[in-house]
This record gives structure tokens, C-alpha cells and sequence, in this order.
């Protein structure tokens, strides 16, 4: 996968630099990996702990046809957690952690996959690879439901933009939109946000889906634009986005 150049990464803070190279987002919170705990899995009657559920239900390669699913990496992650994150309007801050691969509310567990592919959105602007992360997490009973009314009311609450900031990188968006998406889980939302780079505009398109206790945070970005100077406008895959949803039941 080609990256930008020093120069460019140097130039741009804008969504933590993340995104540009796809490789930014948090770890799985609470040692959440793909392979359960040898005491845990030898008991059959034991539940799964939040982190094995997600783990059993995240998205992969073989089951987004066309699209490469990694674990992404920290290299240009924006914060770590979002005790690092700082907003100039606080009620916007559900739609910096959406945008910066971090959990929403107070979760037992999350864990972060990378989607990248030739893009299947239908748009004009997006030539080429289009990165979609997926952001899952696990919540205690009603704090699910209490973070997506958050991330509901940043949506409403956000249209003239706000400015996320996290050691020492300000991340400014320019707007919020809300935007209609396909219902899907208990509850779903989708918004877009466009932000400025190098005097050229970019937009990018997120998604939050509750389905129970689990919340499901989608993020899109045409990373290469941003670095490039290319106008960008990055849509969600529908591909990632179906496949995930049908896991989730």
C-alpha cells in the first residue's frame, strides 16, 4: 500500500493523519483479540466475554467480497483513547471519537477493523481505494442506547462544525450533515462531515448502528486525496457495511 510523503503527513493533521495511510484507529480495548483465552475456551458453558463476542462477530476479509479486512495499526493513531480527546463543543465530541476510530459511552470492550477496496458507493469524486472502518464495541446494560442518543444529538447538534484536539494535532470539521441511511440493528444514523485541507474540500461519511448492547461505528476516507490535494468525497462501503450489519443480527 503506497503512503504519503513526510512532507505531506508534515503538512496535514486533519483527521489524526490516520486515516491517510489507513492504518490509524485504537487497539481493542480489553485484550480483545481473535482467539479466546485457553482456560475460557475450554469451559463450554461459559459465556463469552464481551471482547470474544466481538471478536466472533466482527466483519472479515470472507465476508466483504472485493475488500482486504485488517487490524489497523497505531502509527499516526489521533489519540489512543478518548481521555486524550479534547472538543471545543463537548456535545460534539461522540462524532470526533466516530471519526477517529475511538469507542462511543463507557464499554467493556471495542476492537477496530480496516476495510479497503476499490470503492462500490456510487460517487462521482472517489476514484480508487476508499478505506471503511469499523469501529465495534460492547456496552453494560443501557449504556448502548445512552451513547447513540449522544452521537444522535452531536448529529443535530453539530452542523456548523466543530474542532477536536489530541496531543498537540487539531482535527477542525467544517460541518455536520445528517443523512439517511438503509435501518439496520435497533437503531441506526448516518451523518456526513466535511473538512478543509490545503484549501481543498473533503467530505467524509459515517454511520453508528446499535443492535442491543453492541454499537457499530462505520467511518469512511479517501486518505490518498487528502495527501494528494485531490478533492475527495468518501462514502461508505455497502458491501462492508451489509456484511457487518447481517453479523450483528
Amino acid at each position: 500500500m503506497n503512503r504519503p510523503t513526510k512532507a505531506a503527513l508534515a503538512s496535514l493533521t486533519l483527521l489524526s493523519l490516520a486515516a491517510l495511510t489507513a492504518c490509524g484507529g485504537s487497539s481493542d480495548s480489553e485484550t480483545a483479540t481473535d482467539k479466546p483465552k485457553s482456560g475460557e475456551s475450554a469451559n463450554a458453558d461459559k459465556a463469552p466475554s464481551p471482547s470474544e463476542r466481538l471478536a466472533s462477530t466482527v466483519v472479515t476479509t470472507s465476508d466483504a467480497d472485493g475488500f482486504r479486512v485488517d487490524k489497523p495499526q497505531d502509527e499516526f493513531v489521533f489519540a489512543k483513547s478518548t481521555d486524550e480527546v479534547t472538543v471545543d463543543k463537548p456535545v460534539c465530541a461522540p462524532l470526533a471519537y466516530a471519526m477517529n476510530q475511538l469507542p462511543l459511552g463507557n464499554p467493556e470492550a471495542d476492537l477496530t477493523r480496516v476495510a479497503s477496496g476499490q470503492t462500490d458507493a456510487e460517487t462521482e469524486m472517489t476514484k480508487g481505494i476508499v478505506y471503511t472502518y469499523v469501529t465495534l464495541s460492547a456496552h453494560p446494560s443501557g449504556d448502548a442506547q445512552s451513547a447513540f442518543a449522544d452521537a444522535r444529538k452531536a448529529v443535530d447538534a453539530c452542523g456548523d462544525g466543530f474542532t477536536a484536539e489530541a496531543n498537540g494535532d487539531k482535527s477542525p470539521y467544517d460541518s455536520v450533515t445528517p443523512e439517511k441511511v438503509t435501518p439496520a440493528g435497533d437503531e441506526s444514523l448516518g451523518f456526513a462531515s466535511t473538512l478543509t485541507s490545503r484549501a481543498v474540500q473533503h467530505v467524509v461519511h459515517g454511520e453508528i448502528v446499535r443492535s442491543g448492547d453492541v454499537l457499530a461505528v462505520y467511518f469512511s476516507v479517501d486518505g490518498m486525496a487528502i495527501a494528494n490535494g485531490r478533492p475527495s468525497d468518501a462514502k461508505l462501503s455497502p458491501t462492508v457495511v451489509k456484511a457487518q450489519n447481517g453479523k450483528l443480527g
